[in-house]
């Protein structure tokens, strides 16, 4: 407070408003007019509105001993000059109770100062006192009393010789909260409550430091992370107090979307309106801060929001109330007009609790029963009448309770269904009534599950919440097209969370995200399989991602490349979870119809060129650690196949091809150096390992490298002039076919021009187009006959499926020259306009194709996955998706035989 500006002289409006404030504050107020009548140099200031300076002459005080004292003797002046500058309307809330705040923080340093000093302990180096509540967040009223949580650290607590750090610690923060809340001649200066400690009937008044984080991280309760929104340290070691805080973030604010925070601040809330309920509705009696739609549902209200998106979204932790609103509604997670009359009925609550605590300065929120007493409080607030207050405030707690109970009330409550029965005989007959073909097989799973021995079922509240859920995920899991294989995904998906409250009560307030869960569980085992590993990419389902628009943006998905051999590890564990979470929420996309096909297979290959481009530089910075750089060479990675037109499938490998610039003779600057080809070719083995091995976060991608020069039998990575004189005198047509979809995926701007160069030139050889469709058409005969399709949607090997519309889109480039667009649906577009509604299709049905079946059953889909493509095709049914795939393969034929000059209906 000390460094706002001194005015010198206060208009003469602000003076008058304080004159009035200080009558109304004298007639209405007993402890007020009380320091008026003591305060005679304050009084002085504050009738000429000069409150700055009454707070600096105030806070002075807390330098003149005895500290018990100078902290009494400074509230007075605190408390006086606060409630004037309120009363006069001279300061908004917020500076009213950041005034009252600071100087508690001031008090508290003051209080603990001298205990340290009683002690003989000259620095607070290793004690750290944090203020939670409203002192934690600057919102203090005016008679509340501070809440605090102290922590030492005994290896640097500077205690004397032979005294036990754990014991000074105690008695210094003992005699800390003596200076603050004895009463004395003087009065007291803060109440204290260190009940927020965990098991304060049992722990410590100060708690060792490594325990307090030990505890927090493992077995706190949802309302102590709701605390700790709040925190500070406020006192002592202040560096220390930070770092634990900082520590704590993890255990705060949860990435996940924290929906057990609804439920559980909902009890919470049940018992506090059981408790304070007497009076439910604004009137004598009422509970302004624990009462329904009082000050405690706006800030729990702010908190839940806070606590349910916050790990995600950082700009939501903000500590105090009015500024948790304003930024929920930025960020868009509740509306303007919701935020705009919390905040508003938050301010006055806030005012008028002010009020009740003036006239006697008692830490009290309750609306006074006698009707001379409501009176007094219409009187300070500058009212005609008790009357007039009511009419403000009676409105805005129902607002307040309307918003805070559908918040609690979510969903859940209109569509709970029925829970499963207990005994294995009901739970047959249920299991016929709901038409589920395994009840034997339901009968054990949930006998499994309701032993609690599934660790995201052990806690009572998590298998509470999964009884709840259970009836309609059971049902529509067992109901698919999957059947006894749903049950049993969904078996491994339970026992694969790592823990369930929060999981569990958020399918049941959105039984939506039931659905969701049932429907890839019993739908596609692709991500079926995935999430039944991995239960914790459910969270992109709640959460989804921005679409990616450019290579940029899918790197900056990506962690950087590590520094060291051992972080390589982590990293590649980083890359496959992103990746991981990025593919399934695809998936999900796909699945749920709201992602055009292509424009999934092209964010798939953004997010699978990223991932080559990232594991790459580590890979490279790794290698060039040991064996040095080649001056002038570098690796280039280049992508062929699908990767290289924009067009993988979730179950797509990568075709590749390496490629290093410079002079294949030169040799290595390290301290092993190798010669260029060994040292790129072992570079590039390192790097399809990387991306292609299996670890515990599964494989990144399958990587097919045959397209090499020479094939398998071909080095790994050539010269670029080894592979330029390579496809000019030794490649067969085919192979040059497959360059028309070749582009460089990773290596320096530079070096990838070149590389681009060089295919630019090799494609522009003027070639006889005869034999262009001579050499081509000989290819797709012998891949035909290797290579037949495996039933009648197999939509990329039949004839008239893809592989054709490649051949003649691949033809027609090279014929031309040209290298193909980087989409198949834009090359479609350049060389063959009649096939782009064709290979839109085709394209879309291999697509979920891949997704819903393996790839070994992707040709043969039963009935309910051909019904599920047709929906998800947007078609109206099986049979109009087979009449539209049959008019798209009668037009690639059409094309195939005129490119050709055959028939092959």
């Amino acid at each position: 407070m000390t460094g706002h500006p001194r005015p010198q002289r206060a208009a003469p409006a602000a003076t008058g408003m304080a004159a009035a404030a200080l009558e109304r504050a004298a007639r209405h107020a007993p402890f007020l007019r009380g320091l008026i009548h003591a305060e005679e140099a304050l009084v002085a200031l504050l009738e000429q509105g000069r409150f700055d300076e009454a707070v600096e002459l105030a806070l002075a005080r807390l330098a003149t001993p005895p500290p018990a004292t100078a902290i009494r003797r400074a509230r007075a002046g605190i408390a006086l000059t606060v409630a004037i500058a309120d009363l006069a309307g001279a300061w908004p809330l917020e500076r009213v109770t950041a005034a009252l705040s600071d100087f508690a923080d001031r008090a508290i340093e003051a209080a603990l100062g001298a205990a340290l000093s009683e002690r003989g302990i000259p620095s607070p180096q290793g004690l750290a006192i944090l203020a939670l509540g409203k002192l934690g967040s600057r919102e203090l009223n005016y008679s509340s009393d501070v809440d605090l949580i102290a922590l030492h650290d005994p290896a640097r607590l500077a205690v004397g010789p032979g005294r036990d750090p754990d014991e000074e610690a105690i008695r210094i923060v003992r005699r800390m909260t003596a200076f603050l809340a004895e009463r004395t001649a003087d009065g007291y200066g803060f109440r204290v409550d260190l009940r927020l400690r965990p098991d304060p009937d049992s722990t410590p008044l100060s708690l060792r430091l490594a325990a307090a984080e030990s505890y927090y991280q493992s077995q706190a309760l949802m309302w102590e992370r709701s605390a700790f929104i709040r925190a500070r340290p406020v006192a002592g070691d202040l560096a220390m107090g930070a770092a634990f805080l900082a520590g704590l973030d993890g255990f705060i604010w949860r990435r996940s979307l924290d929906y057990s925070a609804i439920a559980e601040i909902g009890e919470v809330s049940v018992r506090i309106r059981e408790h304070y309920g007497e009076v439910e509705r604004f009137g004598p009696g009422y509970d302004l801060k624990r009462g329904r739609g009082g000050i405690r549902e706006v800030e729990f209200f702010a908190a839940v929001h806070q606590l349910v998106h916050g790990g995600r979204e950082p700009a939501l932790r903000a500590p105090a109330t009015l500024d948790a609103l304003a930024a929920l509604a930025r960020a868009g997670r509740i509306g303007p007009a919701e935020a705009a009359t919390l905040a508003s009925a938050y301010r006055d609550f806030r005012t008028l609790e002010h009020r009740l605590q003036m006239v006697a300065d008692q830490q009290t929120h309750t609306i006074p029963r006698l009707a001379a007493e409501r009176r007094q409080i219409a009187g300070l607030m500058g009212a005609a009448g008790w009357e007039e207050v009511a009419r403000a405030i009676e409105p805005q707690t129902r607002a307040v309770a309307r918003l805070y109970d559908r918040l609690l009330r979510g969903e859940a409550g209109a569509r709970a269904a029925a829970r499963i029965p207990l005994e294995e005989q009901a739970i047959r007959r249920w299991a016929a009534a709901s038409r589920i073909a395994e009840p034997e097989l339901l009968a054990q799973l949930l006998s499994t599950w309701r032993s609690g021995r599934p660790r995201s079922l052990r806690a009572p509240e998590a298998l509470a919440a999964f009884e709840a859920v259970a009836p309609r995920l059971v049902k529509r899991v067992a109901s698919g097209r999957m059947g006894r294989a749903g049950l049993v995904r969904l078996d491994t998906f339970v026992k694969s969370l790592p823990s369930g409250v929060q999981f569990w009560r958020l399918l049941e307030a959105h039984p939506s995200l039931a659905d969701l869960l049932a429907r890839l569980l019993s739908e596609t085992p692709y991500l079926a399989d995935a999430l039944a590993a991995r239960p914790d990419l459910f969270d992109v389902a709640i959460d989804p991602p921005a679409p990616l628009a450019s290579l940029e943006a899918a790197l900056e998905e990506l962690p950087p490349a590590p520094a060291t051999a051992q972080g390589l590890e982590p990293f590649l564990d980083r890359i496959r979870r992103a990746t991981a979470e990025r593919r399934f929420r695809i998936g999900i996309d796909l699945i749920e119809g709201r992602r055009d096909a292509l424009d999934a297979a092209a964010e798939l290959s953004l997010l699978a060129e990223a991932a080559i481009v990232r594991v790459g530089e580590a890979v490279t910075r790794l290698f060039e650690a040991r064996h040095g750089r080649v001056p002038g060479s570098e690796l280039v990675t280049l992508g062929l196949g699908r990767l290289g037109g924009r067009a993988l499938t979730p179950q797509s490998d990568l075709d590749l091809v390496f490629v290093f610039t410079g002079d294949f003779a030169a040799t290595s600057d390290g301290e092993n150096p190798l010669g260029a080809s060994t040292y790129f070719n072992r570079l590039a083995q390192r790097l399809v390992s990387a991306l292609s091995a299996p670890t515990a976060q599964g494989p990144l991608y399958a990587v097919d490298t045959r397209l090499r020069p020479s094939g398998a039998q071909g080095l790994l990575a050539v010269s670029l002039r080894s592979f330029e004189r390579y496809q000019e005198q030794e490649a067969e047509l085919w192979e040059t076919l497959a360059l028309t979809r070749a582009r460089p995926i990773s290596g320096s701007p530079e070096a990838r021009a070149a590389v681009g160069c060089t295919l630019e030139r090799l494609l522009s050889v003027p070639r006889d187009p005869s034999e262009v469709r001579r050499h081509a058409l000989e290819m797709r005969l012998l891949m035909e006959t290797h290579k037949p399709p495996a039933g009648p949607w197999d939509v990329k090997l039949i004839r008239g499926g893809l592989v054709d519309l490649e051949f003649v889109i691949g033809a027609r480039a090279l014929e031309r020259g040209l290298r193909v667009p980087t989409d198949l649906d834009g090359a479609a577009a350049m060389v063959a306009p009649d096939l782009r509604a064709p290979h839109r299709l085709l394209m879309t049905v291999l697509v979920l194709l891949r997704l819903i079946l393996p790839a070994s059953a992707s040709a043969s889909p039963d009935a309910a996955a051909t019904a599920l493509l047709a929906r998800t095709c947007g078609n109206t049914g099986v049979a109009k998706l087979r009449a539209d795939l049959l008019e798209a393969r009668r037009a690639v034929l059409r094309a195939f035989d005129e490119q050709f000059g055959t028939r092959r209906g």
